[in-house]
């Protein structure tokens, strides 16, 4: 026998292949967690499409019209959302945008302490240690705010890019599917693959329906509250907060901010809503969430908030919203990979025999 023999060529050629594509999805995982995103954009729009598609008197046989009615109605209900609290959000937004680098520049300097000291009534030794403790952390903080500032790029670059690639997916997806169907199976394990396919859309599918009603009881909850306390346009706030449950961690902390500002800026009661909010995140994180999730994907809920805490340390807040999806499609594969196994034993088996009395 010839070293190294054929097997062994396999097997390193096998393991040099699988170490290629880690390292090509490794340094390219952003774009990957673009596309990601796109396609759980484009399952959140689906049911749309396939209504507009279905009551609609023209072109029933095409789904382009419809994919662009959809999202004009996304594009109206942004702009009704920025319409419900112009006159007394975006203004103030604009002038603290404006206001921003003289107020980093402040706070990098310590002088910011030396203010918040004159307001709070603290005394000269109070000031000073906090403007030294700022002093010191200096470039951490800058480097904070430089990271922030990455952050919020690339979120408005995939914000752009996602909605574009959707649009692909929703008018040619079934084709897409299809042909990568035909690449990476043989004829022997064509159905099988195409079953594995059914299944994993069957999971997006209860996925997407698990978010959309997250989002919508933190929409009536927001609502509910806003509206009790007084807020001005508790409808639009509510919404806000329904529509941004789809972010992970960024969105409902977007929407927290942005009512309590509204709040505190209206003069109603900000610090009620806020510990309101507070008990709502706590609430929907450890009960509603993982009870939700693992109903729709048949996972134990605690096994759903072990797989978001692990989702969180590895990726951030990627990693948060896209490990129960990835846990949910390994489920699937392994189920399916098993029932296979199962079947091709069973195929194996000699038939039985049965004595003659």
């Amino acid at each position: 026998m010839t070293f190294p023999d054929r097997r062994t060529i396999n097997v390193l050629l096998t393991a040099l292949l699988v170490a290629l594509a880690v390292g090509i999805v490794y340094l390219a995982r952003s774009i990957f967690v673009i596309f990601a995103f796109a396609i759980l954009f484009a399952y959140l729009i689906n049911p749309v499409v396939r209504f507009l598609q279905r009551h609609s008197l023209f072109f029933k046989n095409l789904r382009g019209p419809h994919v662009a009615e959809a999202y004009l109605g996304i594009l109206v209900l942004i702009g009704l959302l920025v319409h419900a609290m112009a006159p007394q959000f975006i203004p103030r937004v604009s002038q603290l945008m404006r206001e921003s680098p003289a107020l980093m520049e402040n706070v990098y300097s310590g002088d910011i302490a030396l203010t918040m000291g004159q307001r709070n009534g603290w005394n000269e030794s109070q000031s000073l240690r906090a403007k030294a403790f700022l002093q010191q952390r200096r470039e951490t903080i800058r480097n904070v705010v430089e990271g922030v500032k990455q952050f919020i790029s690339v979120a408005f670059g995939g914000i752009v890019l996602i909605p574009v690639l959707a649009l692909f997916f929703l008018s040619d997806g079934d084709k897409l599917v299809s042909g990568i169907i035909r690449i990476v199976s043989t004829p022997e394990t064509y159905d099988s693959v195409k079953a594995l396919a059914c299944d994993l859309n069957e999971m997006l599918r209860h996925y997407i329906r698990a978010k959309v009603i997250l989002a919508a009881l933190s929409f009536v909850f927001c609502s509910v509250a806003t509206l009790f306390l007084g807020f001005p346009h508790a409808l639009a706030l509510g919404l806000m907060a329904g529509v941004l449950e789809f972010i992970p961690v960024a969105g409902w902390i977007t929407s927290a901010i942005t009512i309590i500002t509204i709040g505190l800026l209206t003069h109603s009661h900000w610090i009620w809503m806020a510990a309101l909010l507070g008990l709502w995140r706590m609430t929907m994180d450890y009960f509603i969430a993982p009870r939700v999730m693992g109903h729709e994907l048949e996972i134990h809920p605690l096994l759903a908030i072990f797989t978001v805490m692990v989702g969180g340390a590895v990726g951030g807040i990627v990693g948060i919203y896209l490990s129960v999806p990835l846990v949910a499609s390994l489920r699937v594969v392994w189920h399916r990979f098993s029932r296979t196994e199962s079947g091709n034993l069973h195929e194996l088996q000699p038939p039985a025999t049965h004595s003659l009395r």
